[in-house]
Formats: C-alpha cells, structure tokens, sequence
C-alpha cells in the first residue's frame, strides 16, 4: 500500500471536503464517533474539511456550502442505502464509498443473500419472518438455532439469537421496530471473520471473539473483552481462500471504493458470507482502521485512501 507524505500538491486534489456524519439513524452514535476521528485525521493532513451533522433533507443543507467533495461516515438507513448517494448523484459532487445501486443492494440482507445464491457464492438460507409465520416449523427448518436480523440495519440493531419458537416470535417483534423486512438464518457457530478492502486492495483478515451472546452492538463498539486477532490465524491458503470470497462477493454487488465483508465459519469449517458494509465505522473500536495497520498503513493514511478512491 503506497505510503502518502500528504504534501500540499497531495490534499490540494480534493479541495473543499465536506464530511457527512451522526444522521438520523440508529446508529447515529456510531456515526458521530466515526466523523469526529476521521475529521481528525483530514484536519492533520491539511485537507480543508467542514464537519456536516446530516438532517433529513440533505439537499437543502448541502447547498449552504461550496464543496468539491463528500466524504461519508453516517452509517445505517439514509446514509449507507443509496438515498445520500442518490442526492450526491444529483448534486454532482463526488462522494466517498460504493454509488446508488450498490449501496441499496448492500444494506438490503435479503436481496444481497439471494443475489449471492444465484451467483453461487456461499452464504446460509434464511426464512422471511411475518405475523402468519409457524414459529414452531421455522425454528424447526432453521436447526433449532437461529439468528434473527432486520433486513435493512447495521451495527446488529434489532438482532437476536433465538433457541426455542417463543423466542423466534420475540425476536421477530423485536426485529421488526426497525424494520418491516426481518429474516431468520441458521445460527453459525464457527469463527467470526471479517475482511477490510480499499481501492480494490484486500487487507489482512480479523477473527473476532466475542464474550456476549454474539458480536452485538456492545461488543462491537464499546466491550473492552472483545478479542480481535490480526492476522487471523488462518492458514495461509485459508486466508487466500477467505480474501478472495471476500473480494468476490463486495464485487458481485457493484461496490466501490472501500468497505468490508462480513463472514462465519459453519460446522465444516467453510466460509459463509453474511453481509458487506459500504460504510464501515471508523471508531476506535472499529475494524478497518485494524485492518489497516496490519497492511503498514495508519489512519490518516487510511482516511487519504479512502478520499483518493472517491475520484469518479
């Protein structure tokens, strides 16, 4: 990965930045944590930067300012499901990260699961829960076992791992405040792994071990227990084997830029991919900025790739 010296000629290329964060998602907290340190690192490097809290009609607020380039960190519903990247679009300024249609098939499970069964890549079925479902027969089908997610959320908001039809039904309430979409896949209780890529470039995999239930959204962002290994301790075919999957199924989605995928292993040791996310946070807990320092980069070196590749 090419090491910047971030020289005037350097930050010049991208003029005014505009820097999208917190929102109106759920995962607003996330958000602001993630904007407050990448804004660090573009105001380290000399880059002129205006911090933007993004509200609802961003078209509106946008046109206050003369920017030349977007760079996104709201995460979540509105920021990371094509809506900004629509906006963007039609404001014709260049944005951070995968465009529209990427950006909507990414943050929609259902749809991403079904694409990459049509393709032939490895991922679980899955049940569509509603109100008339037969939790017992579901619970059944899935193994006894399973995880329940909103279609369209991040961050494992509105997911459950459920082991009896009660808690299927619970967990389908649960799951359906954030979304009207919630689905039900085999519970996976293989490693956890996830794979960082920027520009095209697969960073070195992590192994996440988490002490809660499952990887939830305080193991994710705020646990001091959470164990993350980088390098992963895959073989070195394995991990050949998990960056190109990796690879393939951020490309069969059209995205761009940067991002991350998301994986367990099953009970045979196979990889099954669960999601990518074209917004990854950018916290002190997060998992890119780990991935980056395996690869020899720092974050401000990492944030500049990221800006470089919105060029489009």
């Amino acid at each position: 990965m090419t090491t910047h010296l971030y020289n005037s000629r350097d930050v010049s290329q991208f003029g005014r930045v505009g820097l999208l964060y917190g929102g109106t998602s759920s995962e607003r907290e996330i958000s602001l944590m993630s904007g407050e340190a990448v804004y660090g690192a573009l105001i380290n490097m000399g880059i002129d930067t205006l911090l933007i809290d993004a509200q609802d009609d961003i078209a509106t607020q946008l046109a206050d300012y003369d920017l030349d380039r977007i760079f996104i960190a709201l995460h979540g519903p509105g920021g990371e499901d094509g809506k900004l990247q629509s906006t963007l679009e039609g404001l014709k300024i260049p944005y951070t990260g995968s465009g529209i249609l990427a950006s909507e098939l990414a943050m929609d499970k259902k749809r991403c699961k079904e694409l990459w069964k049509d393709i032939g890549l490895p991922t679980t079925d899955f049940f569509l829960l509603h109100k008339d479902t037969h939790w017992s027969e579901a619970l059944s089908a899935l193994g006894g076992k399973a995880m329940v997610k909103p279609a369209s959320e991040g961050s494992s908001i509105g997911m459950s791992r459920v082991e009896s039809a009660n808690e299927l039904k619970a967990a389908w309430l649960h799951a359906a405040n954030y979304d009207a979409v919630v689905i039900a896949e085999p519970l996976l209780e293989g490693e956890e792994y996830t794979v960082a890529i920027l520009d095209d470039q697969v960073l070195p995999s992590i192994r996440i071990r988490s002490n809660e239930i499952f990887y939830d959204y305080q193991a994710k962002y705020f646990s001091d227990e959470t164990a993350y290994f980088c390098p992963s301790g895959l073989s070195p075919d394995k991990e050949n084997e998990l960056q190109k999957l990796s690879l393939d199924a951020f490309n069969s989605l059209g995205c761009e830029g940067w991002g991350r995928v998301d994986l367990m292993a099953d009970n045979t040791g196979a990889f099954q991919l669960l999601e990518v996310n074209t917004v990854p946070g950018m916290t002190s807990h997060s998992l890119v900025p780990m991935a980056a320092i395996a690869a020899g980069m720092d974050f401000n070196q990492l944030v500049f790739g990221i800006l470089e590749a919105s060029a489009r």
